[in-house]
This record gives structure tokens, sequence and C-alpha cells, in this order.
């Protein structure tokens, strides 16, 4: 099989097998992995090229991807997945846990803090959420038993932002209630939370 290179636009490097186009890479990785327009490669040189190409694809979409926000390994190798193989996205995300940019404990404790603190999220609603980002269940369930969070404090801070005002309208305590509910508060953290506003505390 004859390779040839064509530049593209920016520093995008169009790699060809006997004239036809096959994948692109960068001026960056060329540079470091040239072969001359014309050379005769086998089917194990073309493949071992190619795996590079993919890893390194892998490697910069990972950092591009935790620049813009810390995630979960699972969050990140779905992403991957979306433009890169499995193997190459193993790969980097394996490499990224090695340098110490990926810890699913850390990203869920800082998650669980956030959504506790700043969303007043439920116990339940946590877990829910940190499950969905692919944390363990063991993960999961230190964080939430060692969480200092008060649910009736929660719930009345909700009432209060949002719900407030259909306290007073007819049938509005029920489906304050039910609302309370639906973001996994048990009955009595939302009856003793209703009290303490009612009562005007």
């Amino acid at each position: 099989m004859i390779i040839k290179a064509q530049r593209g636009r920016g520093s995008k490097i169009h790699l060809l097998l006997d004239d036809e186009y096959q994948l692109t890479t960068d001026a960056e990785f060329w540079a470091l992995n040239f072969i001359n327009d014309g050379t005769d490669i086998t089917d194990e040189e073309w493949e071992e090229l190619v795996e590079k190409i993919n890893y390194r694809k892998a490697f910069n979409k990972c950092a591009d991807l935790l620049s813009r926000r810390d995630h979960s390994i699972k969050e990140l190798r779905d992403k991957l997945l979306r433009t890169v193989d499995e193997a190459s996205a193993d790969k980097a995300v394996d490499k990224f846990i090695e340098m110490g940019y990926l810890d699913d404990e850390k990203f869920a404790r800082a998650l669980a803090e956030h959504l506790y603190d700043m969303k007043h999220y439920s116990d339940s609603h946590v877990k829910q959420e940190l499950y969905q980002r692919g944390i363990s269940r063991d993960i999961i369930n230190d964080i939430v038993e060692s969480a200092e969070n008060d649910p009736v404090e929660s719930v009345m801070t909700i009432i209060n932002k949002k719900y407030l005002n259909k306290l007073n309208m007819e049938g509005g305590r029920e489906k304050v209630i039910a609302a309370m509910v639906r973001k996994g508060f048990s009955y009595s953290d939302i009856k003793s939370a209703l009290e303490q506003i009612e009562n005007g505390e």
C-alpha cells in the first residue's frame, strides 16, 4: 500500500492509501511520525499508525473535556466513544487516571457537596445523580452517609424560594407536598418543614 500525506486546513494532515483518503491527523503528530510520500507500507505498519493516531485523538479529547470541567470516569469514557474507538478511549482514560486527573471519589464528593449546598437536593436525588454518572454504590453510600445535610432545612429553603405563594392557594399545600416528594424528600421531613414555615420559624 502506498501512503501519501496531503495538507488540509490549519494543521490538518490527510492520509491516503493508494490515492484513497483514509483518515486525518495533525501536523505535530505527522512531524513525529513522518513517512515519505510514496512509501510502500504493510498492513501491520498501517494498523500501528492508525492506533497511534486514534490514541492521540482520544488523549487530546480527554484533555479538552477535562479542561472545561471535572468528569467521572464513565462520563468521560461515554463522551470519548462518540468520536473514537473503544480501545483508544480506554487507553486515554487509563492514562488520565494514572496522571491523577480522573478520580471518581473526589469528583463525586465535590458534586454531592454542590448538589446539597447549592441545589438543596435530597439524599435520594443525590444518589440518583451520582449513580447516573457511573459512581460505584460503595462510594455513593459512603458520601451520603457522611454528608452533614439537614433535609428539613433543604425542604424549607426550596419552598421559600419556589413554592411559598402556592401554600395559600386552594389545594396548594398538597401540590407543594407532592413536589417535594418527587424531589425525594420523606413525608415526615416535608411535614416538619411546612410546620416551621407556617409557624413563622
